[in-house]
């Protein structure tokens, strides 16, 4: 083979990276990791805030690979909030299984209330921090 280049294998292919051709272009062949965690509500919220309001901070987890996780970790951290104070503000408010049982309708109305009260809680403290 006369006259054949011989080129160094690139950093990117020294670390087991591969690269693919389209056209005269070599592009290299890049995924995401897999998602490996489930995002919930809260965490789907925080990650539209981000994207719009944050957007550094969003590509800097998405290019690092940590995006989900982070995600799953909102979502975890305000699932236990959003419970905890649920609990919270219905045993302060005198919300008991024995009105339940005995107005059920009202017990909706005050259940309903706490769990709104703790939802802006949520969105101030976690979703759009």
């Amino acid at each position: 083979m006369k006259g054949a280049i011989i080129m160094e294998k690139s950093i990117f292919e020294q670390m087991g990276g591969t690269y693919e051709v389209q056209s005269d272009y070599r592009l290299p062949c890049l995924t995401l990791p897999a998602a490996d965690k489930s995002v919930g509500i809260w965490g789907q919220r925080h990650l539209r805030y981000i994207k719009k309001y944050r957007k550094i901070l969003y590509v800097t987890l998405l290019t690092d690979g940590k995006l989900n996780a982070y995600l799953a970790d909102v979502d975890r951290q305000a699932e236990e909030l959003f419970f905890r104070l649920v609990k919270e503000y219905a045993e302060r408010q005198g919300i008991t299984e024995q009105l339940k049982a005995e107005n059920q309708m009202e017990w909706v109305r005050r259940m309903n209330n706490c769990r709104a009260l703790v939802e802006e809680v949520i969105r101030a403290e976690i979703i759009y921090d």
